[in-house]
């Protein structure tokens, strides 16, 4: 979606209402079906099941078994339901293929419009059902809620996620909201200002880019205000903007800030509980847009007539901003490109919530066992990332190993995840 939208600007050319409306209904289905398996099958487990559960509990089976299976019966029906508008829209499941500059390559029918709503409106459902899921397993149990709000998965960054006019949150389109570690907004930007808003570092020891605020200044892996280092994921979304685009979603999102008591919401654990919020958010613009007379119109895309140069993309992946650039020859030839994906933007703030956990939990006396290495995973897995995105590789595992040293450097045990 990012890489069509860059396409737009590459080419010099606005989709119409239509084109735009199935890319976000697409998109819409999307969220639904992958914050549904990051919550349910990645993170999920460690509520749940408890990050002290056995790792062979510690997995969808472990959900299904423990909450019965009518909910493992409710969590592939999302999952089947948002595949199947992206097939329906996009041609296939996975790597849909409708896009194109200026729009979409075809339309859906009235017949279609009709079952994309049904749909929808289960989902309403379903992300109605998995927030009260999560009120009644995770804030009901007071040692899930120290873990949330306690300082031991906390960091003060920088927030930021796309904004539409009203400075509601949204996936689509709109323009990046910045807000500082005290909640004030300092800017926004258009998808072509990327470059005056962002820099990326560069250290010898990781293929992952470090980016920050150029208007603030790299000071390494820190936190405060004085910190370029700044948080994209879905609770970053909700602290950049004043609220949520549709009512059910808002009701959550005032929710979640009386609860917490703060705005921004710092506390890293609490991005499980805004990607809830968004989960509403996206069923319910999911059917907002099919409901729409002009979903099913025949005018969905304007085709490309001016020589194309240079475009920028940007969406909200549903691990944060994803930002796509482009410069091309007269041919539409791709001569260079940059992408900053979702977990890239995070990385500064991964390493530091790694570093943070393993040095509060990791005590003399103190086992290290796999209870203790899941706390430390739980640093990084709230923040859904995709190392494969970000580092352009695909290794196939997750060589997790922490070695632990005494104070004259001697190193006097390791754990790893196998």
């Amino acid at each position: 979606m990012a890489a069509v939208k860059a396409a737009d600007a590459v080419y010099h050319v606005d989709p119409p209402r239509t084109g735009k409306m199935l890319r976000e209904l697409l998109y819409s289905a999307f969220y639904c079906a992958d914050h549904t398996t990051h919550f349910y099958v990645l993170s999920g487990p460690d509520f749940i099941m408890g990050p002290d559960a056995p790792v062979a509990e510690r997995n969808i089976l472990g959900v299904i078994h423990k909450v019965g299976l009518e909910i493992g019966g409710k969590v592939i029906t999302m999952r089947k339901y948002g595949h199947a508008v992206i097939e329906m829209i996009g041609g296939r499941k996975v790597h849909p293929c409708t896009g194109v500059p200026g729009g979409v390559s075809h339309g859906i029918t009235e017949e279609q419009r009709q079952e994309i709503e049904r749909m929808g409106r289960w989902a309403i459902d379903f992300a109605r059902f998995s927030l009260k899921l999560f009120d009644d397993i995770v804030l009901g149990n007071k040692a899930y809620q120290e873990m949330i709000l306690g300082d031991l998965y906390t960091h003060r960054t920088y927030s930021m996620g796309l904004v539409d006019d009203n400075h509601r949150v949204n996936f689509y389109d709109g323009q990046v909201s910045v807000v500082d570690p005290d909640g004030v907004r300092i800017g926004k930007y258009k998808p072509s200002e990327y470059q005056d808003w962002i820099a990326e570092r560069v250290e010898p020891w990781t293929y992952l880019k470090f980016p920050y605020l150029k208007k603030v200044g790299w000071k390494g892996l820190v936190d405060g205000k004085d910190s370029g280092v700044y948080m994209a994921t879905p609770l970053s979304r909700l602290n950049a903007a004043d609220g949520m685009a549709t009512p059910l979603a808002q009701e959550e999102y005032e929710k979640f800030y009386a609860a917490i008591g703060v705005k921004p919401v710092h506390h890293r654990m609490a991005i499980h509980w805004a990607r809830l919020i968004e989960l509403l958010y996206a069923a319910e613009r999911w059917v907002e847009l099919a409901k729409d007379p002009e979903i099913t119109s025949d005018n969905f895309r304007t085709v490309p007539t001016e020589t194309p140069t240079e475009g920028v993309g940007i969406v909200e992946a549903p691990r944060g901003t994803l930002t796509h650039h482009y410069v091309t020859d007269e041919r539409g030839v791709v001569t260079r490109a940059n992408l900053i994906v979702g977990t890239t933007n995070n990385y500064a703030s991964i390493a530091m919530s790694v570093d943070k956990a393993a040095r509060s939990l990791i005590q003399p006396g103190r086992p290290a066992d796999r209870g203790l290495l899941n706390r430390i995973e739980m640093a990084f897995r709230a923040y859904d990332p995709c190392f494969g995105c970000a580092t352009h590789s695909l290794p196939g595992e997750m060589p997790l190993r922490i070695a632990i040293f005494d104070a004259g450097g001697i190193k006097i045990d390791e754990i790893d995840r196998g």
